[in-house]
């Protein structure tokens, strides 16, 4: 799961380091328009859209993130469609203040109906750490054909996954282990140092490159972190929200599409936790990048759409001569 009010601080400092021109030439050259859902419009971009390859569709985590930082994904609208969006309550979309439609089922819900909206009968999915649970679910609704799934930076689980989130904590600094347990005893989310401590453990674990990646800072900088506390919690690794109790690992065994998990050396999401989910995962495989972690796409661009477009190719080439 990505980002809390905390790392804002990171933001402001990435941000006088770098000339904060952020991905509008790339926005320009996309189809832009919005789509109807249950509690608002969601705002959609389609690379590639006059392409004849089965589309893949991106899922942006968070959850209150938005698709930019999803973005260097676009390279692979070469033989297809190649589609982001902005869940409600998210970047370009509508902002209902309603905390009842903040629900794994109505994003889960959302999603299917921008596929039928784009009037895709099959597609690929692709989805990062919130967005993997999102990917998944609509697969087990049947609601709509998917061919594959990339689940990046997975979080089938959010219980496990702050479980791997919450194992580097004892290698971080003594001052930074001691401020975390206090301010987590007394619930001190907002404490100055918690916020450094969180800082230092994010610039580890939710991306290494130094500055942040231009499009991770346009993602974080619109942030809804209402949404994000309230279905998550603090930080990456206290989670106290609505999606605490969500598990699909048992039901990890009835998928029945080929499915790759991708994960960073450093990852939240750690790679022996990831490893575990695609053990389970019948028609499955994994890839772990070396010195990355949890927006790992970001951290190595070039080898992770190579081996995505190579997933995606092999999954169609395998379909079609059976």
């Amino acid at each position: 799961m990505e980002y809390i009010l905390a790392i804002f601080s990171i933001i402001f400092l990435n941000l006088l380091r770098i000339n904060f021109m952020v991905a509008q030439g790339n926005t320009l050259s996309g189809v832009t328009d919005y789509c109807d859902v249950v509690g608002g419009k969601i705002w959609y971009i389609i690379y590639g859209a006059e392409k004849s390859g089965t589309p893949l569709v991106c899922i942006h985590g968070g959850p209150g993130a938005t698709h930019d930082y999803l973005l260097t994904i676009n390279e692979l609208d070469g033989d297809r469609p190649v589609v982001f969006y902005d869940q409600l309550g998210c970047g370009r979309s509508d902002k209902p203040d309603n905390d009842s439609l903040w629900t794994v089922e109505r994003y889960t819900k959302e999603l299917g109906t921008l596929i039928k909206h784009l009037g895709y009968t099959e597609v690929f999915l692709l989805g990062h750490s919130w967005g993997t649970i999102l990917a998944t679910e609509l697969y087990f609704t049947k609601s709509v054909k998917v061919r594959g799934m990339i689940l990046s930076g997975a979080c089938i689980s959010p219980d496990l996954f702050v479980k791997g989130a919450r194992s580097y904590l004892s290698a971080l600094p003594d001052n930074y282990r001691k401020v975390i347990s206090n301010c987590e005893k007394i619930k001190d989310f907002n404490n100055a140092s918690y916020t450094e401590a969180m800082n230092y453990y994010y610039n580890l674990h939710l991306c290494r490159t130094t500055p942040w990646h231009p499009l991770l800072l346009e993602s974080l900088n619109n942030i809804n972190s209402k949404i994000y506390t309230y279905m998550w919690g603090p930080s990456e690794f206290t989670a106290t929200g609505t999606l605490l109790n969500h598990n699909r690992i048992n039901d990890l065994q009835k998928i029945s599409v080929p499915v790759l998990y991708t994960s960073g050396e450093y990852d939240e999401a750690t790679p022996e936790i990831t490893k575990m989910l695609s053990d389970l995962t019948p028609d499955s495989k994994i890839v772990v990048f070396k010195d990355a972690s949890h927006n790992h796409h970001l951290e190595k661009t070039e080898e992770y759409n190579y081996i995505v477009k190579s997933f995606i190719e092999k999954t169609e080439t395998d379909k079609d001569t059976r």
